[in-house]
């Protein structure tokens, strides 16, 4: 008689076994273009539109959220910046009472990845106001576009004190190494102002901010610096962050890249303000009937600080090589990356994250010549690629489950700290699930691919 598991095996046999059988599971056959279909399994649904993704990971000692113990509560087991949660940004308020009626909803949630089952977000569980919880505190809000977190309650005087953190949020950047949380937003579409605000754990916009005019909320050309040294300002849509580090003044306050829908990229001092990086039509500027709403950035610091940003409208990536004076960082030179595995690439992520480094760590920060994660929103594929634009490998997405991920889906994408994980956001039919999640999938750096370079 032929042995089952566990009785005719060992335990060590039985447990290979079962790590085989897991590793079969996750990786399954081609798919008929030919292309390895990366299957994973679905850990929130009932999103609507979700975009920007990120780990929370770890806040680093010397930065706020590490030292101040009231900021501290918020990074314990369970809590909202737990580093073992994610955050995902959504177009709905998920019942919170809007703030702003002339803007359009949005919030940015807490999710615990973490279980077997996906989580089912209830529509309406932030009806009741503030940094609401559901499902035993497996999804919490840490922000919408709702009066509790209107820059007004920390900031009065400041010239953006009625606007929200948030208002259909786009981009998500974390300063892990010493700073707070950092999301733009697109309220008015892409020929309107942008948003780019900076957050406490509770969600309102910076308590005791730097910059008097801004507070913790900068838009337009209010929250220019007084003299600009380099021409710039957030007047259209803002669709994505990125940490660029301590300023090279020597003050030591957190200076971060915004990427706009004119193309243009601004770097934005949290206590001088914002001044020009790259001009208008460094991506393709985004139109409001490009059928997308964002885009992403990712930085390289060490050996070279290289800020790529996708370009969807082009299928390509484009690299800015950035330099430092005295005040500011500015643009040395400029590529552009095209290889043929894109297809309107709307995201990236680091294939390796910055966890380490007290000055640069973040979602959004390389760790040193890391590979990039691409989201192709066009065909529904992940391209993992070098900075030099060599394609090391593509993916299509599956969740369990769910029928295989189609075109126009893919809408955001993050890597775990440990990069293990992927996260990927996604848009629209998930099977007999309600529309809108987030999957998790295996990472992956096979070489096989390419025929797609």
């Amino acid at each position: 008689m032929q042995a089952g598991v566990g009785r005719g095996l060992s335990l060590q046999a039985t447990l290979i076994l079962f790590s085989f059988l897991l590793l079969c599971a996750a990786f399954a056959t081609e798919s008929e273009d030919g292309i390895p279909v990366l299957t994973g399994r679905l850990v929130a649904v009932g999103i609507p539109e979700p975009g920007a993704i990120s780990a929370v990971g770890n806040f680093h000692p010397g930065g706020p959220i590490h030292d101040n113990p009231a900021f501290q509560a918020f990074t314990q087991p369970g809590a909202i910046l737990d580093g073992q949660r994610i955050l995902v940004a959504s177009r709905s308020n998920f019942g919170a009472a809007v703030a702003r009626a002339d803007e359009p909803l949005g919030a940015v949630l807490s999710i615990d990845p973490r279980g077997s089952k996906p989580i089912i977000v209830p529509d309406a569980f932030a009806a009741g106001g503030g940094q609401a919880t559901a499902l035993a505190g497996r999804v919490m809000l840490l922000t919408a576009n709702s009066a509790p977190f209107l820059n007004k309650i920390y900031n009065p005087n400041a010239a953006t004190a009625d606007l929200p953190s948030v208002a259909n949020p786009t981009g998500i950047s974390l300063n892990n190494a010493f700073g707070r949380i950092w999301v733009t937003s697109m309220p008015a579409g892409p020929a309107g102002a942008g948003i780019h605000s900076v957050m406490d754990p509770d969600g309102r916009p910076l308590k005791n901010a730097p910059s008097k005019v801004a507070g913790g909320v900068f838009t337009g050309a209010s929250g220019n610096r007084e003299q600009q040294l380099i021409p710039g300002s957030m007047e259209t849509g803002a669709l994505a962050t990125a940490l660029l580090g301590k300023s090279p003044d020597g003050s030591g306050r957190a200076v971060f890249a915004s990427l706009h829908a004119d193309g243009r990229v601004v770097q934005l001092h949290v206590e001088q303000g914002v001044d020009g990086l790259s001009p208008a039509g460094t991506i393709t500027p985004l139109t409001s009937d490009a059928g997308f709403m964002r885009a992403g950035m990712v930085f390289n610091w060490v050996p070279d600080a290289i800020l790529y940003i996708s370009d969807p409208g082009a299928n390509a990536i484009v690299a800015l090589t950035l330099r430092t004076n005295d005040k500011t960082y500015y643009v040395e030179s400029s590529r552009r990356l095209k290889p043929a595995a894109l297809d309107l690439p709307i995201d990236l992520a680091p294939a390796i994250a910055e966890v380490a480094s007290p000055i640069f760590s973040s979602n959004t920060t390389l760790a040193g010549n890391a590979d990039i994660y691409v989201a192709n929103r066009g065909d529904g594929t992940i391209v993992r690629l070098k900075q030099d634009g060599k394609v090391v490998g593509v993916r299509k997405v599956q969740a369990r489950g769910v029928p295989q991920l189609g075109p126009n889906q893919l809408n955001g994408i993050a890597v775990a700290p440990d990069a293990q994980h992927i996260w990927v956001t996604v848009s629209g039919p998930l099977g007999a699930y309600p529309a809108g999640g987030v999957i998790e999938l295996p990472a992956f750096d096979s070489a096989n691919d390419s025929k797609r370079e």
